[in-house]
């Protein structure tokens, strides 16, 4: 098959030819109709986060079923799917309480085995990680969904609660930035923004954030959100630095809540937070990694009925040739939307 795949460290993404996916007993192979480039492929692609060279990245996709290990049950050759980005083992307690997005024995395709910048893609113990797709959501709004919608919707109304009314930060406006802010005025919230780009923020604003913070031009971003919004109930840093974490738990009122969703690796994973002001002030922190297949439901039935529009997002579709090109930018900022590749 065709596949986007590099060799070194920050080398070439060149598409060649490699050897079709072996279909695990316990899962299926997919026909890949469209994946997403999210920033996670860019650190794995820096070694950021370390891979198994030659590696083929991507991990957000949606396709059709185009083989079936022995084992499976209750899907057919040609269904139409999508898959969370972290594929738990379905067995252990933690899949077994729902929560497969911190399964111990998970797998990841685009980390820890081949992904879907290719043509066909395989994915494990496919009980419990296929996520049907409706027919009125097309591949290319289901691969939007990925990593960075998914990531945003647990952080937003699980793990944030968000309410009507609340005031919501979102520091970076890229892919799942600009979700997170699509999601939480879905919930009636409200949101200000922040990023150093004014084209990502004028986005932001598209979307319905009443408030910008345009981070390269004021002293402190903290003071600036609480100047804006008095302190907000909700925090979230989508872009994943220590200055944005930072500045995120910073931003809180009382009793609020920072709910990291960027990742934050090697020497950038531990931050100065101010625990000071976490215990005097009660804020929460929380991880957001993923959403697991049996809570894909809720988040497509608000995609049904025109509450979320991931497809609003997405802001170019290319083939696997210009992937490389889209991680390379990724050196200098996150793209301003979700750019989507059609193998």
């Amino acid at each position: 098959m065709r596949a986007a795949q590099y060799s070194e460290i920050g080398g070439e993404v060149a598409v060649t030819e490699v050897a079709d996916p072996i279909c695990p007993s316990d899962g299926v192979v997919l026909a890949v109709r469209a994946t997403g480039i999210c920033r996670s492929d860019w650190h794995a692609w820096r070694g950021h986060d370390p891979v198994a060279l030659p590696h083929v990245g991507g991990h957000e996709y949606a396709g059709t079923i185009a083989e079936i290990g022995v084992s499976v049950r209750g899907f057919a050759v040609g269904d139409r799917v999508t898959v969370p980005f972290v594929c738990g083992c379905g067995a252990c307690e933690y899949c077994r309480a729902g929560n497969a997005q911190v399964c111990p024995d998970q797998q990841q395709p685009g980390f820890s085995m081949p992904g879907s910048f290719a043509e066909y893609v395989a994915v494990p113990a496919a009980q419990a990680n296929l996520v049907r797709l409706p027919d009125d959501v097309g591949f290319t709004e289901a691969a939007a969904l990925g990593c960075r919608f998914a990531t945003a919707f647990r952080a937003v109304a699980a793990h944030g609660g968000a309410r009507p009314g609340d005031w919501v930060a979102v520091h970076g406006c890229g892919g799942v930035g600009l979700s997170a802010i699509m999601i939480a005025r879905a919930l009636g919230a409200r949101v200000v923004a922040v990023d150093v780009s004014a084209d990502a923020l004028a986005r932001a604003t598209s979307l319905g954030a009443e408030q910008v913070v345009d981070a390269s031009r004021v002293p402190d971003v903290a003071d600036a959100v609480h100047t804006a919004t008095s302190g907000v109930h909700l925090s979230l840093d989508a872009l994943g630095s220590p200055v944005t974490a930072v500045n995120s738990v910073r931003s809180l009122r009382r009793r609020g809540r920072h709910v990291q969703v960027g990742l934050l690796l090697g020497d950038q994973s531990t931050p100065a937070i101010p625990m000071d002001r976490v215990l005097a002030w009660e804020l929460e922190i929380h991880g957001s990694h993923g959403m697991a297949a049996i809570d894909y439901p809720a988040m497509l039935a608000m995609v049904r009925d025109g509450r979320l529009r991931p497809g609003d997002l997405v802001s170019r579709t290319i083939g696997l040739d210009g992937i490389g090109a889209v991680l390379a930018a990724m050196d200098v900022g996150s793209p301003a939307g979700i750019v989507v590749a059609a193998p």
